[in-house]
C-alpha cells in the first residue's frame, strides 16, 4: 500500500476519520502528527458510532496507533477516551497506541488563559474550541512547555511547572481577574497522570521509522483542514498548528521521501464551524436543507456547522499546497434531491474575478461567489457501490470537480457506514 497522508482540504469535517478507518484495513499503522481534542473524528462500524478526538482512527482496526510530537495532548481527556474506546470493545492497550516522549502537554492553565482570553475578547473572539490548544502551542514555541518526557522526572517537571506558573497566574490575576493556579494542586494533576500515562509514552518517531524500514505501511492522519492552517489559513481563524500534509513529516519525525501519496478530503459541499469568512456559505433553504440532510455538527463541540456550496478555490488551494494525488468525495448522498447543484469557481471582488484563495480578508468576507450550475439527481444512492451505476448528473458533477481542480476522485462516500463507499481506485 505505501505511506499515505489522508488530509482535510476544507475547514475540517470532511469526514477524514471515516476514510481512515477504512484505509486502515489495508495499513499496518496510523499516526496523528498535528492538532489536539479540538478535532473530532467520527466512525461507523456496523451502525455503532465511534467518536474519537486523539486516539488515530486505526484504533478500531486493531492497527498500531502514534499520538506524534507534533499534537497537543490534554492527559485527562487521552485517558477519557482510553476508557470510552476500551468500553465498547476496542483493545487501546500500550500495545496498540503509543505517545510520543516529546508531544506537549496541555495543562489546566492553558484552558483556563484559553477561556478566559476568548471572554475577553467579547464580539471579538476567534471561535476557539477553549481546550487550551493554542495557549499550548504558544508555550512550545516559546520554549517553555512541558513535554510527556518531564513525566519520568518529578523533579524537573516540578521546577518547569513552577517557573510556568509565575507568568500564568501574572496573567490570570493582573490581566483577567481570575484566581490564580496552586502549584501543589497542579503537580498532584500531573503526578497522577504521568502514573497512568508513562507504559504509552516512547520515542514514537524510531518506533514509526522502524516500522517503514520493516515495509509497514503508514497511514499519516491530519486533523482540521487546509484553510485551519496557521500560515496557510483564514488567518487568524484558524488553529493553531500547520494542518497541510507537509507537517506530517515534521509531527511525526519522518522524512518526506518516506510519504508516497497525499489523499485530500472533500465534503461534496462546504462547511465551516466558528467564526470567519466562508465565500461559498449560504443563508437560504439550500443551507438549511444541506446542514439537515447532513446532519452538520461538529463531532468535538455540537457547534452547528454553516454550509455551502463546493468551493473551487478552496479546493485548487488545498490540491497546491499539499500536493494532492487524489481526492475523496464525502457526503455525496446529501447533494441528492437538489434540482441544481452549484459549484463556486471564483469571487468578484471590486469588479474582478479571483481565482486564487487569498489572504486578505476583507476580499474573502465582502465578495461574492462566481458559480457554475450542474444539474441535480433525484435518486437516494446510498445504496450504489459502483461508479457506473451513479447517476448520470452525479458522474457530471465528479468529472467537473476533477477538471476544474485536477486532480482525479479516487474514492465516493455515499453514507457514514464503511460499507458505503465507491473505490474508484485501489490503493491497495
Amino acid at each position: 500500500m505505501g505511506n499515505y497522508v489522508i488530509i482535510g482540504t476544507q475547514w475540517g469535517d470532511e469526514g477524514k476519520g471515516k476514510i481512515v478507518d477504512l484505509l486502515s484495513e489495508h495499513a499496518d499503522c496510523v499516526v496523528r502528527f498535528q492538532g489536539g481534542n479540538n478535532a473530532g473524528h467520527t466512525m461507523v462500524v456496523d451502525g455503532e458510532k465511534f467518536i474519537s478526538h486523539l486516539v488515530p482512527s486505526g484504533i478500531i482496526q486493531k492497527k498500531t496507533c502514534f499520538i506524534g510530537n507534533g499534537v497537543v495532548v490534554d492527559p485527562e481527556v487521552l485517558l477519557e477516551e482510553i476508557a470510552y474506546l476500551g468500553g465498547k470493545g476496542v483493545d487501546v492497550s500500550p500495545t496498540y497506541l503509543r505517545l510520543s516522549d516529546r508531544a506537549q502537554v496541555i495543562m489546566p492553565y492553558h484552558k483556563r488563559i484559553d477561556h478566559a482570553r476568548e471572554a475577553k475578547k467579547g464580539d471579538g473572539k476567534i471561535g476557539t474550541t477553549g481546550r487550551g490548544i493554542g495557549p499550548c502551542y504558544e508555550d512550545k514555541a516559546s520554549r517553555v512547555g512541558i513535554r510527556f518526557l518531564d513525566f519520568f522526572k518529578p523533579e524537573v517537571l516540578r521546577a518547569k511547572v513552577e517557573e510556568a506558573l509565575r507568568e500564568k497566574n501574572f496573567l490570570l490575576e493582573k490581566y483577567f481577574e481570575e484566581e490564580p493556579e496552586d502549584l501543589e494542586k497542579t503537580m498532584a494533576w500531573c503526578l497522577d497522570l504521568a502514573d497512568k500515562l508513562k507504559p504509552y509514552i516512547s520515542d514514537t518517531s524510531v518506533a514509526i521509522n522502524n516500522n517503514m524500514d520493516e515495509g509497514k505501511s503508514v497511514l499519516f492522519e491530519g486533523a482540521q483542514g487546509t484553510h485551519l492552517d496557521i500560515d496557510h489559513g483564514t488567518y487568524p481563524f484558524v488553529t493553531s498548528s500547520n494542518t497541510v500534509s507537509g507537517n506530517a513529516c515534521c509531527g511525526a519525525g519522518v522524512g518526506p521521501k518516506t510519504i508516497n501519496g497525499v489523499l485530500g478530503i472533500v465534503k461534496a459541499y462546504t462547511t465551516r464551524v466558528g467564526a470567519g469568512p466562508f465565500p461559498s456559505e449560504l443563508f437560504d433553504e439550500v443551507g438549511s436543507y444541506l446542514q439537515e440532510k447532513g446532519v452538520e455538527f461538529g463531532a468535538t463541540t455540537g457547534r452547528r456547522r454553516r454550509c455551502g456550496w463546493l468551493d473551487m478555490v478552496v479546493l485548487k488551494n488545498a490540491c497546491r499546497l499539499n500536493g494532492l494525488t487524489g481526492l475523496v468525495i464525502t457526503k455525496m448522498d446529501v447533494l441528492g434531491g437538489l434540482k441544481e447543484i452549484k459549484i463556486c469557481t471564483g469571487y468578484e471582488y471590486n469588479g474582478e474575478v479571483v481565482t486564487d484563495f487569498a489572504a486578505d480578508l476583507d476580499l474573502l468576507s465582502d465578495c461574492k461567489m462566481v458559480c457554475e450550475t450542474l444539474a441535480g439527481w433525484d435518486e437516494d444512492i446510498s445504496g450504489v457501490r459502483s461508479y457506473d451505476d451513479l447517476p448520470e448528473n452525479a458522474k457530471a458533477y465528479l468529472k467537473r470537480i476533477e477538471e476544474l481542480s485536477g486532480t482525479p476522485v479516487d474514492m465516493i462516500s455515499v453514507g457514514p457506514g464503511r460499507e458505503e463507499t465507491i473505490v474508484v481506485k485501489n490503493h491497495f
